[in-house]
């Protein structure tokens, strides 16, 4: 609930500070005192629009701070704030503050990190229920309607938007299984073709590296043997040099006799021979070793330009045409295989379908039981605000299938006719004024208040009625802030009476100065508040002694 409220130059407020507690609260004060300024200030820090002209006159910037406290966080707004990424810790007060300056910007802080007004504006929603002469939102808003009616029925909305999305699941993984096979049948020839060509291809990963280290070596050996070729020269042949080293051996072994140096060059030239012939030896395995194979760098560049065709046609890399083939094999298997896990599919979608109706007839059933429930109880509530020509009727209509969804199949607005003969309307297009906020007041007591802000506010709900009227009013608004905490700008002193904690606005001029304050009123003060409500400007002891059994009888 809101606890505190610090207003700083708003209009005629130059500083504020105001402390709340549960129950009713009531401010009153003389008309032109400033309760609008005060609705309006709390208003900017709830998510309304920023105007520069609630910047008090002379002043660079005004501000308005909030403080929410909680036993326990509601979901909604815990929700809120976790996608926001603000954490609040057990026992922490929920702060939110707005700055408007003159030139017109403003900004927005929960709990003192800067937000969107977005954001806060979500925020207020949830905090705060305003109820004023000319309330667009909370209970005049059909799109919570339905989530009103639901909580009055305590139907089981839950377990219907959870069958919604499993339902809504199955129908996706069905439509994706269709459309999966559907391409693929049609790709089936295709799929068999490429997976034959594959298939003789039969590629393996790594095997273009391979193919590309053997053609750079027989490239070198092709280098090497010409050079042994070459080589060769030296050792056959009639005028080779082995066969010249031979022919001198055996001329010099005709004369190594007649000198002792002729016989060991002999030595040294057989020794030559010797070591020419081993490397003659040699040279001839080696060279016939690297004999190229002829038709080997032909069938290796052809093997190469293959598996690159096929890598290109396929549009992935050489290594990636194994991983081609099992995805065909895949597709090919997933067609054959198809209708039975299409089968499997449909007959999930089905029963989950199946589910979702029975659910959301269920829902539909305890809407319009509780609908005629909440009519009744409305019904009950407007004889004694004054408002007993005036019809409610909750209006639950079937919705056609395609406009089924997580809520259910209904489509739920609460509706009203003011005048005998009257048709019925929203009550935004019948009710206006005071008027409005009865309805208001007589849906929120027959509601029992079953959802809503954790803080309400009525802003003169009580215009242009009095008497019983009056104290009908403020009966009911005593009672709804029973468990809760309900503000009520009000002009009558029989509604004022019933409140726990009451406030006074005044209005104070000095020179050329005008402010506007607050003052909690003890039970004296309260008594002269009201006293005044009765007799006018001048507070009589007739007043006086009314005001008291007023207070008296509450």
């Amino acid at each position: 609930m809101l606890t505190r409220l610090s207003i700083r130059n708003v209009v005629l407020i130059e500083a504020l500070d105001l402390d709340f507690a549960g129950g009713l609260g009531v401010l009153t004060g003389e008309t032109g005192a400033g309760k609008s300024i005060l609705l309006d200030a709390l208003g900017l820090v709830l998510g309304n629009r920023a105007d520069s002209a609630l910047v008090r006159a002379g002043e660079d910037r005004a501000s308005v701070t909030a403080s929410f406290d909680f036993a326990a966080l509601p979901p909604a707004i815990t929700a809120l704030l976790d996608d926001a990424d603000i954490a609040v810790e057990p026992g922490e007060p929920l702060i939110l503050r707005r700055q408007v300056r003159a030139d017109g910007g403003s900004k927005a802080f929960v709990n003192d990190q800067p937000v969107g007004l977005a954001l806060l504006r979500e925020l207020g929603a949830q905090l705060v229920e305003l109820h004023g002469q000319h309330d667009d939102r909370g209970l005049v808003n059909p799109r919570g309607h339905r989530l009103l009616l639901d909580r009055f029925a305590r139907a089981d909305a839950a377990g219907v938007e959870a069958a919604w999305r499993t339902w809504r699941t199955a129908e996706e993984a069905l439509d994706t299984a269709r459309a999966e096979i559907a391409k693929a049948s049609a790709d089936q020839d295709l799929l068999l073709g490429w997976l034959g060509e594959l298939s003789a291809l039969e590629p393996r990963e790594g095997e273009e590296e391979e193919l590309a280290q053997a053609r750079a070596a027989m490239q070198k050996g092709e280098r090497l043997s010409g050079d042994l070729a070459e080589l060769q020269h030296l050792w056959s042949g009639s005028d080779s040099a082995l066969a010249q080293l031979r022919a001198a051996a055996r001329r010099l072994d005709r004369i190594a006799g007649e000198h002792p140096l002729l016989a060991e060059a002999l030595e040294a030239l057989d020794r030559a021979v010797i070591e020419a012939g081993e490397a003659e030896d040699r040279l001839s395995p080696a060279a016939d070793a690297r004999a190229p194979d002829a038709a080997l760098p032909a069938r290796t560049e052809a093997r190469l330009f293959e598996l690159r065709a096929a890598a290109r046609k396929h549009a992935c890399t050489v290594d990636d045409l194994p991983a081609k083939m099992r995805e065909f094999r895949a597709a090919l298997d997933a067609i054959e295989g198809g209708e039975a896990g299409l089968a499997a599919l449909e007959a999930g979608a089905r029963e989950a379908g199946l589910d979702y109706r029975a659910r959301a007839e269920a829902l539909s059933a305890s809407r319009a039981e509780a609908a005629q429930r909440l009519d009744r109880a409305v019904a009950a509530e407007l004889a004694p605000l004054k408002l007993d020509a005036a019809r409610f009727r909750t209006s639950v209509l079937r919705l056609g299938e395609d406009r089924w969804g997580p809520q259910g199949i209904d489509a739920v607005e609460f509706l009203i006719s003011t005048n005998p003969g009257a048709d019925f309307a929203p009550l935004a297009k019948i009710a206006s004024g005071g008027e409005l906020s009865r309805f208001i007041l007589a849906l929120k007591v027959a509601l029992a208040e079953e959802g809503g802000a954790a803080t309400v506010i009525f802003d003169e709900i009580d215009r242009g009625v009095g008497g019983a009227v009056a104290s009908a009013i403020g009966e009911r608004l005593a009672r709804l802030a029973a468990d809760g905490q309900l503000l009520a700008v009000t002009h009558s002193p029989q509604v004022a009476a019933r409140g726990n904690r009451h406030y006074v606005i005044a209005k104070s001029s000095e020179g050329t100065v005008t402010r506007t304050s607050v003052a909690l009123l003890d039970a004296g003060g309260r008594q002269e508040e009201i006293a005044r409500m009765l007799s006018g400007a001048e507070v009589t002891p007739e007043a006086r002694a009314q005001a008291d059994r007023l207070l008296e009888g509450v």
